[in-house]
């Protein structure tokens, strides 16, 4: 592992940093920070900068300072996303073919290769990378996640965050959690096994993110933190004053909720009327027939409280960075794992409790979500809305499963880029690739004795300088069943048992055509080279 000793010429050659009167304080003022804040089941259109009605200044503000994409990728669920993140792989290469599972020990992740190239490197919140098993019987494990018994580690520790590169981490292993006293919460591998009155994760890792900027800010050596959030991924607990904002926001329902959000990324140029048409909601319901509004209005708003305390989060972190003069020469990059998530009604069990620590049983059918005793889920009906204006959600490899809105921002180092869109195609596999190259570092070629290939990924680099329309010609998904592959602008994607549908992209980018019938040797062609990659990752056998 070896730095090129010279940061890549970027875009403007512009890497000011004494811009805006900030003082950089890092001893090699050409490697910048870099923060890579994650959201949990967010949908695309959630935040005001894809056309949420949801209040969200601080991550619209660094939309305005920086770059939006409006085709980046990412793996379908939480799981896989995160390892194809932290490693610039397909998720199937690195263990994570699905969830639950460790990430491979024979690649290095992001924070281990920036932590051997002279990186401070932090964690705070999710990270849902290493094998989690449940005790038996059943009622022992619903103890366990009530706190009332101890089973020891919640996976093996050699696979939590401080194994992998991480210098600090505050956050949980697992990936579902109480937010007002989460299972699985550590420090490090310690486990924190009593929280105060107020506790709400999604504060304690904003809480968390900016001790580690103080702790790691004015030193001789920049920063890589991870911000992994946990919202708005079910249950949805929410805070009183929050919940209290979105009252009465969603009686009109899911379907103004669509075409609402759906004009306002017309007005912002995000897309137009005629690649992008609107589909109809992928559930399949309808407001009219909906025989509990006010229970279902309840669940959006708790949903949307849940994002808008994300973003109050990340207003905190903004301002560490500006009072620490870290801001300026800090690469910020904001996503979410998957699309909003479709689920509901999965009962207590395996990573679901069914009542606090004190006994207290939790409602699985709340009609007001956002207390501890409830235990919401946000539903098909409202995720197709959340991914305005894509077809379905959180699983499914067709845009609404897979899409994940991108906000780059750099003050410093993209200057001439400030508010612009890219229509460019990239993964999230990209970002390790591109986290590297803005640091000057090469990737390794041994580690931990093994010989490493490349990253799947390449860096975004060339994207955002308009060098490219794509990082990579051909993108392949597979997650349960749910399967596609994009080569250039056509793309066929298909449920888990269900056929191929083919879409050509460049006119149609909500997958309102299906093509299948009319072109049925580009199908062909298609599955034929899906199916060549899906033998290399394991995912089926060579006949």
């Amino acid at each position: 592992m070896m730095q090129t000793g010279k940061l890549p010429v970027l875009l403007f050659c512009s890497l000011v940093m004494l811009g805006c009167g900030q003082q950089k304080k890092n001893s090699d003022p050409e490697r910048p920070n870099i923060v890579i804040i994650m959201a949990d089941d967010m949908g695309y259109s959630d935040i005001g900068c894809y056309g949420g009605e949801i209040h969200t200044p601080n991550l619209d503000h660094l939309a305005a300072e920086g770059i939006r994409f409006t085709q980046f990728y990412n793996c379908a669920r939480c799981c896989p996303t995160r390892a194809s993140l932290m490693t610039g792989m397909y998720q199937h290469r690195v263990g994570l073919a699905r969830n639950g599972q460790n990430l491979s020990q024979e690649v290095p992740t992001l924070a281990e290769v920036l932590q051997e190239n002279g990186y401070s490197t932090g964690m705070a919140g999710k990270w849902h990378l290493s094998r989690t098993q449940a005790v038996r019987p059943a009622s022992e494990q619903l103890k366990w996640m009530a706190h009332q018994v101890d089973y020891g580690p919640f996976a093996p520790p050699e696979t939590y965050p401080s194994s992998r590169g991480f210098e600090e981490h505050w956050g949980v292993i697992w990936g579902v959690v109480n937010y007002f006293d989460p299972f699985s919460l550590v420090h490090n591998q310690e486990p924190i096994t009593e929280v105060p009155a107020d506790f709400y994760i999604t504060d304690f890792i904003t809480d968390k993110s900016v001790e580690l900027i103080d702790r790691f800010s004015g030193k001789e050596k920049p920063f890589f933190l991870y911000v992994a959030h946990t919202a708005p991924h079910w249950p949805l607990h929410a805070l009183p004053e929050d919940l209290e904002r979105y009252q009465g926001a969603y009686e009109g329902g899911w379907e103004k909720l669509r075409t609402d959000r759906y004009s306002r990324q017309l007005e912002m140029g995000l897309l137009d009327t005629v690649h992008y048409l609107l589909p109809e909601n992928s559930s399949g319901k309808t407001w009219a027939e909906c025989e509990e509004k006010e229970t279902e209005a309840n669940h959006m708003e708790a949903h949307a409280a849940m994002v808008d305390r994300l973003d109050q989060g990340v207003g905190r972190i903004i301002r560490k960075l500006e009072e620490k003069g870290e801001l300026d020469n800090t690469l910020i990059l904001f996503l979410a794992d998957n699309g909003a998530s479709y689920e509901r009604g999965y009962p207590p069990g395996f990573d679901r409790p069914g009542f606090t620590r004190d006994g207290t049983p939790i409602d699985y059918e709340p009609a007001e979500p956002g207390p501890e005793t409830t235990w919401g889920y946000l539903g098909s009906a409202w995720a197709s809305a959340a991914n305005t204006p894509w077809r379905y959600w959180k699983k499914e490899s067709f845009e609404g499963g897979i899409h994940t809105p991108l906000v780059v921002c750099w003050p410093g180092g993209l200057k001439g880029k400030e508010g612009t869109l890219n229509h460019g195609v990239g993964h999230v596999m990209d970002i390790l690739p591109t986290c590297l190259q803005v640091a000057g570092i090469d990737y390794p070629d041994v580690f931990r004795g093994n010989q490493l290939s490349r990253p799947d990924g390449k860096s975004m680099i060339p994207l955002i300088n308009g060098e490219v329309s794509a990082t990579s010609d051909t993108l392949y998904w597979e997650h349960e069943g749910g399967r596609a592959i994009r080569i250039g602008n056509w793309k066929i994607a298909a449920l888990e048992g269900g056929p191929w549908e083919l879409f050509d992209l460049s006119k149609d980018r909500t997958e309102v055509h299906d093509l299948s019938g009319i072109y049925p040797e580009r199908v062909s062609k298609m599955n034929a080279a899906w199916e060549e990659w899906a033998v290399q990752m394991g995912v089926l056998e060579r006949e």
